[in-house]
């Protein structure tokens, strides 16, 4: 029970299990069955771990628009962005790719399981069911690494028009704040501030949607999780049953 406990977190946490087997709470040779990622969901998985990260960053309350938008024009940001959409392309093709193909094996694994009646063979029954749980923990991995990745670019325009729209009205303010004897370039200046303002609005409604879907993304996490729980109650039911066909076997 415990080794399979472990052995399921392997497969949707590599970042608790490498930090765990670090410390010495478990070595590969404690599981019931080989759990190494491959190379490339490994990649993948870590890389969702930073995208979490990064979107942490971008909500914090207390850091201005203003101040991010310093920080994506600094000299080595400046340099890399020359080419971000190379850079973005490249990335969504990569993660498109392995998103399909994660999707091509859940199907791959889950029609033999409804088609063909494992019961009498318990052991290869187990195999496809990890073979399945394997498939579908990389289709999530690589859906939520691709969401993740455009809401990153979306959250990184909305903060620098953000921070564009705060330094004009900045700029409006502080022309209708200085003594103007024409009544009618004073009309106009009052007008572009509130025309600001409601770009303003409107950025920051597209900015509150955005969390929502950071909202909706964090659900679907709770499901992910929910399936999990079911899929790893069907593994230790299974293990049972192997368990008690093997006593059948040894009396």
């Amino acid at each position: 029970m415990w080794k399979n406990f472990l052995a399921c977190i392997r497969l949707v946490t590599p970042m608790v299990a490498f930090i765990a087997k670090e410390i010495g709470i478990w070595s590969d040779k404690d599981l019931p069955y080989p759990t190494d990622m491959p190379f490339q969901w490994t990649f993948v998985s870590w890389f969702m771990y930073i995208e979490i990260g990064i979107i942490f960053f971008l909500l914090l309350p207390f850091v201005s628009p203003s101040r991010w938008q310093k920080i994506f024009r600094s000299r080595v940001l400046s340099l890399i962005s020359e080419y971000s959409h190379i850079y973005f392309n490249m990335f969504i093709v990569a993660l498109l790719l392995l998103f399909f193909d994660s999707i091509r094996e859940v199907y791959k694994y889950k029609h033999p399981i409804k088609t063909v009646d494992l019961k009498n063979n318990l052991e290869t029954e187990r195999l496809a069911m990890i073979k399945l749980f394997w498939a579908e923990r990389n289709y999530y991995i690589s859906g939520f690494t691709l969401f993740l990745w455009l809401v990153i670019r979306r959250l990184m325009i909305l903060i620098n028009n953000d921070a564009d729209l705060m330094a004009k009205c900045e700029i409006c303010r502080r022309e209708t704040g200085a003594e103007n004897t024409d009544f009618g370039q004073e009309d106009s200046l009052i007008l572009n501030l509130e025309e600001t303002q409601k770009l303003l609005e409107k950025r920051e409604e597209e900015l509150k949607n955005t969390k929502a879907d950071l909202e909706t993304l964090k659900a679907q996490a709770s499901n992910t999780n929910i399936e999990y729980d079911r899929l790893l109650k069907e593994h230790e039911t299974l293990q049972l049953k192997m368990n008690a066909e093997n006593s059948k076997k040894q009396k």
